[in-house]
């Protein structure tokens, strides 16, 4: 039996990286997956392509969770083809840093707006199903940086420290109704974006973890099916770090 056999699962930002990961891992353990995606069409068709061998139902969304109303148009398209929401991985979110003095207006809005109001967006819409079935996972992707805080980000701190304070809060308001709301906090994790920092920049970052490497994708998703899962059916509220001892 696999972990996630006939559930339905959404994960937000699922075209490349980390929610890419969680999508594949998802799927291999028997879950339907719908995911969103929001620039590359092409990278969405071959995510598709590429979990379809796993034999559940797999579609991608083109929206924009930060959206309200898209949001909510998302969530009943996604009961419409699927029947049912049980789990919702919020993994969406960019990075737009800058010291304080030199960050503007726009660059805060754009990080809160992406990375936090996309997650009450997705969780109001979707806590309404799992409230009627009385049933379902949440789990919304924070940071290290939200716990500890990084110079140069602190609008990006500020949005991720906010996911964990909205999702403990959730955990208490729906935990009556058997919704789980967990966070899963990564740290240095290897992905697209990583690539292109100096390799010295990384081995740094490296020799300060204590588990002495970086870690990948897969250490994330699969942390994240654990939590999708009844193997974590008495956990809610909490932030799980996977970040191989940075904290």
């Amino acid at each position: 039996m696999k972990l996630l056999e006939g559930k339905t699962a959404l994960i937000t930002g699922a075209s490349k990286g980390i929610g890419r990961k969680i999508a594949e891992k998802f799927a291999e353990q028997g879950a339907n997956v719908a995911f969103t995606y929001l620039s590359s069409v092409e990278k969405g068709e071959a995510l598709v392509a590429e979990l379809e061998v796993y034999g559940t139902k797999i579609k991608g969304y083109r929206s924009d969770a930060s959206k309200f109303v898209e949001a909510e148009q998302l969530i009943n398209t996604i009961v419409a083809d699927f029947g049912a929401l049980n789990i919702v991985v919020n993994n969406a979110g960019i990075t737009k840093d800058g010291l304080l003095m030199r960050m503007s207006e726009e660059q805060w809005d754009d990080v809160i707006n992406v990375n936090l109001k996309s997650v009450f967006n997705v969780c109001k819409a979707a806590s309404k199903i799992m409230m009627k079935a009385r049933k379902g996972s949440i789990i919304n992707m924070s940071s290290v940086v939200g716990v500890q805080g990084n110079a140069g980000q602190s609008n990006y701190a500020a949005s991720k420290a906010g996911i964990i304070g909205f999702s403990k809060s959730l955990a208490k308001e729906l935990g009556s109704r058997n919704i789980r709301t967990n966070v899963v906090a990564p740290g240095f994790i290897r992905t697209e974006m990583t690539e292109v920092l100096d390799p010295k920049v990384v081995k740094g970052w490296e020799d300060s973890i204590p588990l002495k490497r970086a870690g990948e994708t897969e250490d994330v998703a699969n942390v994240c099916v654990f939590l999708a899962s009844e193997m974590s059916a008495y956990v809610t509220g909490q932030v799980i770090s996977v970040c191989g001892g940075m904290l």
